[in-house]
């Protein structure tokens, strides 16, 4: 780790804190403002579509500023839009702040490239850790994300307008860390020179489609079941400090496994680790399946969370055999468009099931993802088998 890496790893904590407080309370905030119960998660989903209406742009903000340039037009961004949300919880007006989540989808799609810029800052045989490494970094929203939400929801007469206020003040913080991070130069393209293979040529590879769909389900599923926890938990009696508990340990889940998931990457393979994430979503899913008590919800959760850092850290490592440094933008581009076009679908599913379905119907539902997943890992693992022992 040098001093880049951390300072990384620090933006992702905050780039964290951002998406937790946003998980946290846009659902309860879109509840109290919708015209309907099912819209409850409409703020959340137009945070996930803001990302992936916003993943072309971002891919061309990298080519033309470079990481560092990006970045901080998208903390610009991400601070402009909380003072946003925070006026629209003021005026009580649903659709700017479905609006604003939208506006702030921006800055999650620069956020998500923290990952693979992570890579970049490190030795290539240090690659995997690296990238699991600066993920860890999420512990910081782990922590801070829930409590922040739960000690500013009352700042105001309006329920958690001063939570929007506080992220306007985490973006400029972010901003200050950001300007201090050193990227590798982007070297000059000379006039005529290759640009890589076309999109297509790259997102057809059987390695970039299990990156891919393991980055994207598995997304997914964990957007499917956090996004809805909190209306979940409320439905059944607990308070907000209860729900609060529960993501507290499901961010941590998610990214202290950072630590040493790049390890177990490097000691037993990116399709095995990406292997135990699914029986972690399974597990997930039994435990949330066998009531609803707290201490279910939590570890249910928590499973859910590390499940997540398996699938996701194992992704981003596989999606880094799939294309070559001049197609990085493009290639990183398509990558994150289906990941937020998936928690776009699974953000609006997952406030109309849980008003109208239930929690268990929700969990049964998410079996069919996470199922889709193995059965991508079964594919790969045996098409490299297959090559590899062509008798």
């Amino acid at each position: 780790m040098n001093k880049n890496l951390w300072l990384l790893a620090a933006a992702q904590g905050l780039f964290l804190t951002n998406n937790v407080v946003f998980i946290a309370i846009n659902g309860l905030v879109g509840l109290s403002l919708a015209p309907l119960g099912w819209m409850a998660t409409l703020p959340v989903m137009g945070y996930v579509v803001g990302g992936a209406l916003s993943t072309p742009l971002v891919a061309r903000t990298q080519t033309a500023f470079g990481r560092k340039g990006s970045f901080l037009i998208g903390l610009g961004v991400a601070f402009a839009s909380a003072l946003l949300c925070f006026w629209a919880a003021w005026a009580s007006n649903f659709w700017m702040l479905v609006a604003a989540t939208v506006v702030a989808g921006y800055y999650s799609a620069n956020g998500q490239l923290y990952r693979f810029a992570a890579a970049e800052l490190s030795a290539p045989a240090f690659r995997e850790k690296a990238v699991s490494l600066v993920l860890a970094g999420g512990l910081v929203g782990a922590v801070l994300g829930p409590n922040l939400a739960s000690r500013t929801r009352n700042l105001f007469e309006v329920p958690f307008a001063g939570a929007y206020l506080a992220l306007a003040v985490v973006a400029l913080v972010s901003m200050a860390v950001m300007a201090f991070v050193r990227f590798p130069p982007v070297p000059p393209r000379a006039p005529g020179a290759d640009g890589g293979r076309p999109l297509w040529e790259i997102m057809k590879q059987p390695v970039f489609i299990v990156a891919t769909a393991g980055a994207a389900l598995g997304y997914g599923v964990m957007n499917l079941l956090m996004a809805a926890t909190p209306l979940a938990m409320q439905v059944c009696g607990f308070a907000f400090d209860d729900a609060a508990l529960v993501l507290e340990w499901h961010v941590i889940g998610m990214f202290a496994p950072g630590f040493f998931t790049g390890h177990l990457i490097k000691r037993f393979g990116t399709l095995t680790i990406m292997g135990v994430g699914v029986l972690l979503n399974v597990a997930c899913i039994g435990i949330a399946l066998s009531g609803v008590e707290l201490h279910q919800f939590l570890i249910a959760l928590f499973l859910l969370g590390v499940g997540w850092n398996f699938l996701f850290t194992g992704s981003t490592t596989l999606a880094l055999q799939a294309y070559r440094p001049e197609e990085k933008d493009r290639a990183q581009a398509a990558i994150n468009f289906f990941v937020f076009a998936t928690m776009a679908l699974t953000s609006f599913a997952s406030g109309a099931l849980v008003t109208t379905q239930g929690w268990q119907w929700l969990n049964m539902g998410s079996l069919a993802p996470v199922a889709l997943t193995g059965m991508a890992l079964v594919w790969l693992a045996w098409g490299r088998r297959t090559a590899h022992n062509p008798t």
